[in-house]
C-alpha cells in the first residue's frame, strides 16, 4: 500500500539561523479508476481510503447510487511492466444490469489533486441528475451545532496533525457526531472518499446530514453532496458563485465562512434554526451591494 506520509529532510530557516531537521510531508500518487477493467480517469490522491475513493467517485458522476450497484472493487495486480501491484490501479466491478458509464464521462487529462474539473470532456457531463431530491429534506440545525464542527473535523484529522497538508471532509448527523472523516492532498477527493464510504455501508441518500469541509466550497463539491442525498454543506472558506447557483437550483443549504460562531448562509437559510423572534430579511439588494459586505464580514 502507498504511504499516506513521506519523510523528507529540508532546510530550516529562523530568524536567519539554518538548521537542518527532518519534516513529513502529505502522500501525493497518481490512482487511475477503471470500470469493469477499462481506464476511466486518473486522479492525483494521498493512498488511503482508495475503494471508498473509487465508489465514491462514481457516485458523483452519477453511475452508481446503491451498495448493490457495486459487485467488487479490487488493486490489479500487474500493473507495472514486470507485473507487481503497485497499488494505484483500482478497478470497479459493477453489478448486472447496471450500465457502463458513458464515455463522455472519460477525462480527457488525469484529475489533479487541486481541480476536480480538469480535462471533462464537457459540462453537461458535469451537471449530472441525481437519483434523489435534497430540496425536501426536513434537516434543521442550530448555529451553535454548525459553529461546533470545525474544531470536531480538525480534532479527528490525524493526519493533518504531522503534516499540514491535507484537506478534509467529514459527514456528521443532525446531532453533529461525526459518521465518516477522510482526508486527502485534493478536497473533491476528501469528499469522495466519504461519499463511498457512505455508498459502501448503505447510507444513501445521505438524508438528515451534514458535510463539512476543509476550504473553499466549489461547484464539484456542491454537486457530490447533491449526489450523495446531503441536504447541508459547510465549508470553512469561501464559496464560488456557481456553487451558490447550484446549490439554490437543487435546494441544499450552503453554508461558507463558518468560523467560530459566524457564518455566511448563502442559499436555504431556513434549515437554520435560529429562533422563533429572529426575523430574517434578505433585502433586494443582496446580490450587489450587500456582497462586499458579506465577503468582508466571512474574511
Amino acid at each position: 500500500m502507498g504511504r499516506v506520509t513521506v519523510p523528507r529532510r529540508v532546510l530550516r530557516l529562523r530568524q536567519g539561523a539554518p538548521s537542518y531537521r527532518p519534516d513529513t510531508l502529505a502522500a501525493e500518487e497518481p490512482m487511475e479508476i477503471r470500470v469493469g477493467g477499462r481506464p476511466l480517469t486518473v486522479t492525483m490522491r494521498t493512498p488511503g481510503s482508495d475503494f471508498d475513493l473509487a465508489a465514491g467517485f462514481l457516485v458523483s458522476e452519477g453511475v452508481v447510487h446503491a451498495a448493490g450497484q457495486v459487485a467488487g472493487i479490487r488493486y490489479c495486480a500487474g500493473a507495472t511492466a514486470d507485473g507487481g501491484n503497485t497499488y494505484n490501479v483500482v478497478d470497479v466491478r459493477l453489478a448486472d444490469g447496471v450500465p457502463a458509464p458513458d464515455a463522455s464521462l472519460e477525462r480527457n487529462f488525469y484529475t489533479t489533486s487541486s481541480c476536480g474539473l480538469c480535462g471533462k470532456a464537457s459540462l453537461d457531463a458535469v451537471r449530472t441528475t441525481a437519483p434523489w431530491s435534497v430540496a425536501e429534506d426536513g434537516l434543521r440545525v442550530t448555529p451553535a451545532l454548525l459553529s461546533a464542527l470545525p474544531d470536531r473535523l480538525r480534532a479527528a484529522q490525524k493526519v493533518f496533525e504531522s503534516t499540514g497538508g491535507l484537506h478534509a471532509a467529514g459527514l456528521f448527523d443532525a446531532d453533529g457526531r461525526l459518521l465518516c472523516l477522510r482526508e486527502d492532498v485534493g478536497r473533491h477527493n476528501a469528499v469522495d472518499k466519504v461519499v463511498g464510504h457512505a455508498l459502501r455501508e448503505g447510507l444513501l441518500p445521505a438524508r438528515g446530514t451534514v458535510l463539512m469541509v476543509s476550504g473553499r466550497a466549489s461547484f464539484e463539491l456542491v454537486q457530490k453532496a447533491v449526489m450523495a442525498g446531503v441536504p447541508l454543506l459547510a465549508a470553512v472558506s469561501a464559496p464560488s458563485s456557481l456553487a451558490v447557483d447550484l446549490a439554490e437550483e437543487t435546494g441544499l443549504t450552503l453554508v461558507g465562512f463558518l468560523r467560530g460562531e459566524s457564518m455566511n448562509v448563502y442559499t436555504r437559510a431556513d434549515r437554520i434554526d435560529v429562533g422563533p423572534d429572529v426575523r430574517i430579511d434578505v433585502g433586494p439588494d443582496v446580490r450587489t451591494d450587500a456582497g462586499a459586505a458579506v465577503r468582508e464580514e466571512g474574511r
